[in-house]
This record gives structure tokens, C-alpha cells and sequence, in this order.
């Protein structure tokens, strides 16, 4: 393998690896590698959707990060999944199709100066990959490789929670993607027949692996970009250094290294490679290559705030998976209708609205479970109880990822620096308030719901903010740390074509970062299938600049 020549180089097949490889070697003339660090993902729990249970914490599919203690989280720190199996955070997420609002997206374009980027122009990338369950139509594709379907199950307590919410003044919804997500419904999912639906099936499966031109190796780590000084005195990305578990060997690509190792390994991989803070990657022996600011600033991420109230007289899946016969029975009605528990997205019912009447739009973003325990991968709680976390959508507080050594097996530093701004603290305490507004509607009394946690003896908005930092978990949702935007931004990674700067006013020849690390900020809602639209997006643009290139119309 040492030296081998491809046309492009994909790093990283996760989400949006899949799909530039499935778009980039549909031309047979075009040879694409495509390299993940993980395995293939043949482990039967990345299949079944409640899999994600045995996926986020093992070392065979999660990459096994850790945050650093946050002042903000009052001095904790929190597990930080990120997928390292062939379809990445696909392969281990909470299955849920989101969109966002069309704002965010109006928002990229005023910060990058590029109208491409607007909701409206944004549209059709989403549509191009869509599978929906209802069929195309003007907001929805149909057809396309991402299959987008209704869950398979409904809760009493879910329905009882959601029609609270109406009462609480939250209008109901059949569709959180129109670019107005207001309102209370059940989420869609990326799933088939009750199965998950993951980037790897969807794009690599089987088109990819029947093309001779499309190579793909697993277990492979990148260790460092290979870079190269022009005539001109231009940087070019020649290729990359990989470790295959044996021994070092190099790829060269002819056209593009396209980075896709997501918001945690891309600037790691950045700054491995000699681009990012020039004094920061001194300090660990790396010469500078291109004085690049923005690399690993910028980290954005969504906060849940996780309230669970004690219910009675009502089935949950806290006194359902408790006993040896409701195990039993979940696990039958899954074998024999791909339905049940076993099915389940992490969060069922979503809610999107304000954390207090002020706010312009819908700020905060529910994920309500009809279970109950004192944190992922602990026991579910003996009493029946639901969960509803919330979070906020557009937080003020800005992070970091950055190496903590100039060995690329290291992880890198992550600090989220949650609810660090008096805004998110505020925000987080109003949305406490909103949960307890719904909690008290009609809807639910038959249930007598009581607040567990956080506790009604707590009021005041310090109260309830140092609340929020101690059962404040995340959603893995990490964007931002090599962020688009103007050439003239001294903060910008990459342009608004995904190319990265050069330091000099251009950009470095052949080398692009296609995925959620080049948002300038955070989408409303879950973020997995935004970054596909970015990878349609990128691929498109590659396929012009090729066609461009060779004298194509």
C-alpha cells in the first residue's frame, strides 16, 4: 500500500465519508480511498437500534473521549462518544432526523458571505439523499439513499406528555423539518423495517464496494496530512501518513484530501499536521506550517438538562425492562415485528419551543423518554418515571479541542466550557421552568407526575442553574472547531467552498473539511443529518472543480 495513488482521499468514514465516496467514485475514472480508523461495522448492536446502549462506551465502536472538568459543570466531566466504526456517529447516535431551522442556514450565508449556503438554496442537498416514508414533495425527497421513517412505538406517557405540552401552549406538529421546527410530535428516525439506518449501508452498501475504482481501509489511522511547499510558495495537501496497525505507510492524492474525521478529529488531524495556532503547536514540537487561529476554537455543543418525573398508573420502560418476563416479552416483539422497545431512538417525543415569551424563535429543543436512571449506562430506575431533557439550541458558550501531544494516537483536549455565559445559565433555568409548566398541565395529572430530580425545593435562577451543571449531560453534538468563514475572518478555517486557508489570503491547494466542524455555529436541533447536507454540498463542488478543470460545461 505504501505510496499508493488515488484521485481523492477521504478521511474518516463517517457520516459525510460515506456519501463523498459514494458521490466522488460513481465516475469509474476517479479512484477514491476512503480510510476510517475503526472497523467495519459488522457488530450486530450497531444494527439494532436500541444498540446504542452497548456501542457508546466501547471501545470497539466509540473512540472513548472524555471532557475536561468544567467550572460551568460544576468541576465535572463527561463521557464525549464519538463513533469509530465504519458510518461513525451514524453507526451510534440517537437515529434522529432534524434539520434544523431555516435560519441557521440564512445564518451561514451572512457569515460567510455565500447565499449558497440559505435555507432555500440548502433545501434541495437535503432532498437530493431523502428517503422519506410520506413520499417527495416540496420539502421532502424521495427515492434518495437516506431513509427517513416514523418510529415504531408509542408510549401512554408520551402521548399524555405531549398533549401537556399543547396545553402549555406548544402547538402541535406533524413535521420538524420545514424550517420552522415549532411544536410537540414524535421525532423521525433513520430506520428500515426497524432496523437503524446508518451512512455505511446507506451510501458504501453495495454501490461503493462494487466498483473497482473505490478502495476503502479500515483500522487505519491517519497520522498527519502531507503537505507541500509549491514554486509559487503555495501550500498543497499532497496525501497522507497512515498507521495500519503494522506499519507506516503513505497515499497521495492527485485532486483532494478530503478531512472528515468530524469536530473532534479534524483539527487534531489539523494541527498534527503543522495547521493551527503556531505558538500552541510549538509547544509540542510541531513546526508550523500555516498560522491558522480558528483550528480547535470555536467548539459548540448541545446541553441537556435531564428532569425525570416519577409517574404512576402508567406502563414505562423503567418497570418493563425490571423484570425477567418483560425482557423476555421486549425481545420477542422485537424478533417477530421489528417493533417495541428494542426499536427505540434513544428520545421518542421532541418538542421544540421558547424558554420564556421573549425569545424571537423557538430557543430550546425537548427529548422526552418514557424511562428514568441516574446516567447513561446506569440501571434504569425501579419506580415508573419519564425523562424530559432539554437543551439549548443556540448556546453562547464557546470551547476548544486541541492536541496534547504530537503523538497522533493521543486524544485531543476537549473543553466544551459549558454554560460559561450568564445567557445559557438564564436559559438553562427558564427551561427548568417550562419543563415544570408542562409537568402540571392537565394532560398528565392522571399520572401524578413528581418531580425526582432536580427537586421542586429549588426556585431561584442560581438555584436552578447550579442545578443544570450538576445533571447536565451532553448530546454529542460538537460542532464549529474549523469553522467557515470570509477570507477576511482571522478566526476562519475554511472558506465558504470548505477549502482551507493558506494564512496568506488564499487557500491550500487540494484539501477541503467536509463535516460538522466547519459550522459557524450550531444548527437548531440534531446535527447528523445537516452534515450530510454539507457532504452533498461538497461533493458537488468537487465535481465541478473537476469538471472545470477538464474543460467540461
Amino acid at each position: 500500500m505504501t505510496d499508493a495513488h488515488f484521485d481523492y482521499i477521504i478521511v474518516g468514514a463517517g457520516t459525510a465519508g460515506c456519501l463523498l465516496a459514494n458521490r466522488l467514485s460513481a465516475n469509474r475514472s476517479k479512484r477514491v480511498l476512503l480510510i476510517e480508523a475503526g472497523r467495519k461495522d459488522d457488530y450486530h448492536w450497531v444494527h439494532i437500534p436500541v444498540g446504542y446502549l452497548y456501542c457508546i462506551g466501547n471501545p470497539r465502536t466509540d473512540w472513548l473521549y472524555n471532557t475536561e472538568p468544567a467550572e460551568g459543570l460544576n468541576g465535572r466531566s463527561l463521557r464525549y462518544p464519538r463513533g469509530k466504526v465504519l458510518g461513525g456517529c451514524s453507526s451510534i447516535n440517537g437515529m434522529i432526523y432534524m434539520r434544523g431551522q431555516s435560519r441557521d442556514y440564512d445564518h451561514w450565508a451572512e457569515v460567510t458571505g455565500d447565499a449558497r449556503w440559505r435555507w432555500d438554496n440548502a433545501l434541495p442537498y437535503f432532498k437530493r439523499h431523502e428517503d422519506h416514508h410520506q413520499g417527495g414533495d416540496d420539502l421532502h425527497g424521495a427515492g434518495g439513499e437516506w431513509r427517513v421513517d416514523k418510529q415504531r412505538l408509542r408510549w401512554d406517557v408520551l402521548d399524555a406528555f405531549a398533549q401537556a405540552a399543547v396545553q402549555a401552549g406548544i402547538p402541535a406538529t406533524d413535521d420538524f423539518n420545514r424550517g420552522s421546527n415549532e411544536g410537540v410530535s414524535y421525532f423521525e428516525v433513520n430506520q428500515k423495517n426497524g432496523w437503524r439506518w446508518n451512512t455505511a449501508k446507506a451510501f458504501l452498501r453495495p454501490t461503493c464496494y462494487g466498483r473497482p475504482n473505490f478502495e476503502m481501509w479500515t483500522n487505519a489511522h491517519v497520522k498527519r496530512l502531507l503537505l507541500q511547499t509549491e514554486a509559487d510558495g503555495s501550500q498543497r495537501c499532497a496525501g497522507v501518513q497512515v498507521w495500519n496497525g503494522h506499519e507506516m505507510v503513505s497515499a497521495q492524492a492527485e485532486q483532494a484530501v478530503l478531512l472528515c474525521a468530524g469536530a473532534i478529529g479534524s483539527p487534531q488531524l489539523l494541527e498534527l499536521s503543522g495547521i493551527g495556532q503556531a505558538n500552541l503547536l510549538q509547544q509540542h514540537g510541531i513546526t508550523p506550517v500555516i498560522d491558522l487561529p480558528g483550528v480547535g476554537e470555536n467548539l459548540q455543543d448541545h446541553l441537556q438538562i435531564r428532569a425525570v418525573f416519577k409517574v404512576k398508573g402508567v406502563k414505562t420502560l423503567n418497570t418493563l425492562a425490571n423484570s425477567w418476563w418483560g425482557k423476555a416479552a421486549i425481545g420477542l416483539e422485537y424478533v417477530l415485528h421489528r417493533s417495541g422497545p428494542m426499536s427505540m431512538a434513544p428520545s421518542q417525543l421532541g418538542a421544540f419551543t421558547r424558554s420564556d415569551p421573549s425569545q424571537p424563535w423557538p430557543n430550546i429543543e425537548y427529548h422526552v423518554q418514557p424511562l428514568s436512571l441516574d446516567a447513561f449506562g446506569e440501571p434504569l430506575h425501579p419506580f415508573p418515571a419519564f425523562t424530559a431533557s432539554v437543551c439549548n439550541l443556540n448556546p453562547t458558550s464557546r470551547g476548544t479541542v486541541h492536541i496534547q501531544s504530537a503523538d497522533h494516537a493521543q486524544a485531543p483536549r476537549i473543553a466544551p466550557n459549558y454554560l460559561a455565559t450568564d445567557a445559557d445559565r438564564q436559559v438553562a433555568a427558564d427551561s427548568l421552568r417550562v419543563t415544570r409548566r408542562i409537568a402540571a398541565q392537565p394532560a398528565l395529572a392522571k399520572y401524578q407526575p413528581e418531580e425526582w430530580k432536580p427537586g421542586t425545593q429549588f426556585q431561584t435562577d442560581d438555584d436552578l442553574a447550579r442545578l443544570a451543571g450538576d445533571i447536565g449531560t451532553t448530546i454529542f453534538h460538537p460542532v464549529g472547531t474549523a469553522r467557515m468563514g470570509r477570507l477576511d475572518d482571522p478566526l476562519a478555517v475554511v472558506d465558504s467552498e470548505l477549502r482551507v486557508r493558506d494564512g496568506r489570503g488564499g487557500v491550500v491547494q487540494g484539501l477541503r473539511v467536509v463535516d460538522a466542524s466547519v459550522m459557524p455555529t450550531i444548527t437548531s436541533g440534531n446535527t447528523n443529518s445537516p452534515v450530510l447536507m454539507l457532504a452533498e454540498r461538497a461533493a458537488e463542488l468537487l465535481i465541478q472543480a473537476d469538471n472545470k478543470a477538464s474543460g467540461k460545461s
